[in-house]
């Protein structure tokens, strides 16, 4: 608590001279221009966000912590994809479990709220397959803590929402090619255009394509991107907007699972960095295609109608090879094989229409929003077991890739079930005095799944109504204090050892801070104390023949963030957060110790007054010791040191359409491991570099 004291008094510190400046005589004043905007596109600051409360408020409005990933911070750290984003967002942690598969954890809980747009429905699996793109983004936001007013569940951890790229007014291309260590190659292209000579329509397309090896052994990565959109005005109050995207992940020799991390003799294990399980013939390939259609309409009088279709498909096709058992430290033994094929399809169509704008009530101006919307999720899965399931692996060839490929024809499961969300959410904002704004509403969904999924049945049906309460007080023209309370309900689909389904997560999340504009608006300072309470959320217990399982346990997460984003002076941008916490269980035990109590996320970058052409920078991400005691051998822990990660950039501009930009990645070297959110883990990348050399019209 004593950062947020202090933080808080040196904020009201700041506002108090403030306000003392504006008590001070008239004399001499120059006249006042004020300047009012979105988003600046150069910069690390957003100034409004509708992804907590589907109203068009600003951050310091807003009765929750809200970090925002701007376009400019993407590209000048090469943030190309969702898990690089989140690794360096406040209080996020990436779990990198698999090459190709990911888990997100905010406040000691996973992540399973990912929006586009202000739309979206959990994660099926509550992973991320493959890895998305963020070239077809022109901002990412994280709202921390319950989001019950804009997702169909509450979740105490958070809510990604990803904004698109639109269309601009005028022509406007960019291109960048960038070249990498272990033979990496990404090109991308951004076009923007009227497509009439009234302007009425606009079209943009965003086009990347990707290869590279990697640090691991016999792992290499393709991946091409498509994204188009077209938004035609019907009249002066219509903009009718239809886009598509696609995705194409290809990898070869991918990780299912990872390697073991102890000995028989409980011992830590410590592999080359490179070291990777997979068979020569293993592959991973996941494929998104997203359409959307969205129509917004001006009403009148400030109000607004807006309503979102969009069908998304995934495709995973997979050959795997999974290695399990515990290796003898001497001779390596120990170990045995688990080759499988796997393929899924997994479908989501989402409807959702809601109208806002404002009303008159004893003599002040409120704001409402309210809407409903509909999901229907469906999910057709195979995996092939392979023959020689259990075959003891050498020293020699555990880690070689050479094992032979098998018929994958031993026996087959599967899943086949389908989920329907129907939700109804409300949220107003009540200016009760001029300095108190209430924010109040509620999300009621009810959920319905149909199916089997590996020979258990999904049939089940939950429903809730869940209320939100937030206020917001100006102590002073700079500084807002702020509260929150929303209660959480998410159903959830891991499964116990006997593949039934857990049942739905319940509980509470409350979190009280203040927000502060420093320098005039350049600069945000916040801070908020949080509090989570959650019923039977899943934790992984083990992997069960290549199949992780979990069991439901009673959490309760506390603890603090503090963030700092904008221009700190002229030329100097910066984003930094710390979040401390502590998540225990029922007993008052620790809890989901794989979670690091500490983080440190920050990022700035500053042009050089003497060579403005030149922009240098730096990133460092830091969290403090985790461990994970290993279920099936008691007594034994595995454990990860604190560590951090430190990046450099520099950026030269050439002239006014062209651009180099270099990036050096973990400069120290650090070994360690990406995750211990699973009983096993790999290594994550070494030093690395790259160059990127962009050309804007």
């Amino acid at each position: 608590m004593r950062p947020l004291v202090l933080a808080l008094s040196l904020a009201l510190g700041h506002a108090g001279a403030a306000s003392a400046a504006d008590e001070a005589p008239e004399a001499a004043v120059l006249p006042v221009i004020t300047i009012t905007g979105t988003n600046d596109h150069n910069g690390y600051q957003a100034r409004d966000s509708d992804s907590a409360s589907k109203l068009s408020l600003t951050l310091r409005e807003t009765p929750q912590s809200v970090s925002v990933v701007t376009r400019a911070r993407m590209d000048d750290f090469r943030l190309d994809n969702v898990n690089d984003v989140l690794a360096n967002t406040t209080g996020v942690t990436v779990e990198k479990v698999e090459t190709d598969r990911t888990y997100y954890v905010a406040r000691g809980f996973d992540i399973i709220n990912f929006q586009v747009d202000g739309v979206g429905m959990p994660l099926v699996f509550g992973n991320m397959m493959g890895n998305l793109d963020t070239a077809l983004f022109d901002r990412v936001d994280i709202v921390r803590g319950a989001n019950g007013l804009t997702a169909s569940t509450g979740n105490p951890s958070a809510t990604v929402n990803f904004i698109r790229k639109r269309p601009g007014p005028t022509l406007a291309a960019s291109a960048g090619l960038t070249l990498g260590s272990w033979d990496t190659r990404r090109l991308d292209a951004d076009v923007s255009s009227p497509l009439n000579a009234s302007g009425s329509v606009k079209g943009r397309v965003v086009v990347v394509s990707q290869q590279g090896d990697s640090y691991l052994d016999r792992y290499a990565t393709k991946k091409n991107v498509v994204y188009g959109i077209v938004e035609a005005k019907l009249g002066s109050d219509t903009l009718l907007s239809i886009g598509h995207a696609w995705q194409d992940n290809k990898s070869s020799g991918g990780m299912w699972g990872a390697l073991p991390l102890y000995y028989t003799d409980g011992s830590p294990t410590n592999y080359p960095a490179g070291t990777n399980t997979s068979a020569d013939w293993s592959h991973w390939d996941n494929k998104t295609n997203g359409s959307f259609a969205e129509l917004n309409h001006q009403l009148g009088q400030g109000w607004a109608l807006k309503s979102t279709l969009s069908h998304n498909k995934e495709a995973s096709r997979s050959k795997l090879f999974y290695v399990y058992g515990t290796p003898d430290k001497a001779t390596g033994e120990g170990l045995f094989s688990y080759p499988s094929a796997y393929r899924s399809d997994h479908s989501q169509t989402l409807f959702d229409i809601g109208a806002s704008g404002q009303f008159n009530l004893a003599g002040r101006q409120h704001d409402l929003a309210f809407g409903a919307s509909w999901s229907r999720s469906r999910l057709d899965d195979l995996s092939g077991y392979g023959r020689g399931i259990g075959t003891p692996l050498t020293a020699a060839t555990d880690f070689t890739g050479g094992y032979p490929q098998p018929e994958f024809d031993d026996r087959f499961d599967g899943s086949s079930y389908e989920e329907v969300r129907k939700t109804v959410y409300a949220a107003a904002r009540f200016a009760l005095a001029d300095k108190v704004k209430l924010l109040t509403g509620f999300n009621s969904t009810k959920a319905d799944s149909t199916g089997l999924s590996y020979g258990s049945s999904k049939q089940k049906s939950a429903s809730k109504t869940s209320p939100y309460v937030g206020l917001v007080y100006d102590v002073a023209p700079q500084v807002s204090l702020y509260t929150s309370y929303t209660e959480i309900f998410s159903p959830q689909s891991e499964q116990d050892i006997n593949g039934v389904a857990l049942d739905p997560i319940m509980g509470s999340s409350a979190e009280a801070g203040f927000k502060s504009d420093l320098l005039g608006g350049k600069a945000s300072f916040s801070g908020a104390i949080f509090r989570a309470r959650q019923n039977n959320t899943a934790e992984q217990v083990d992997m069960n023949g290549g199949k992780a399982y979990y069991r439901g346990i009673n959490a309760e997460s506390t603890g603090a963030e503090l963030e700092v984003t904008g221009e700190l002076t002229k030329g100097w941008l910066a984003s930094a957060g710390f979040t401390r916490l502590k998540v225990e269980d029922s007993q008052g035990k620790a809890a989901k110790t794989y979670v690091p109590r500490r983080l440190l996320r920050m990022s700035t970058t500053y042009r050089l007054p003497a060579v403005p052409q030149l922009k240098v920078g730096a990133n460092l991400n830091w969290q403090s010791d985790i461990e994970r005691e290993q279920e099936q051998e008691q007594g034994i822990v595995t454990r990860q040191d604190s560590y951090a990660v430190l990046g450099l950039m520099a950026r030269y501009e050439i002239n006014r359409n062209m651009t180099l930009a270099v990036n050096l990645n973990n400069v120290t070297d650090k070994k360690y491991l990406t995750s211990l959110y699973w009983s096993q883990a790999y290594y994550a990348a070494p030093r690395n570099a790259s160059a990127t050399l962009n050309w804007k019209y």
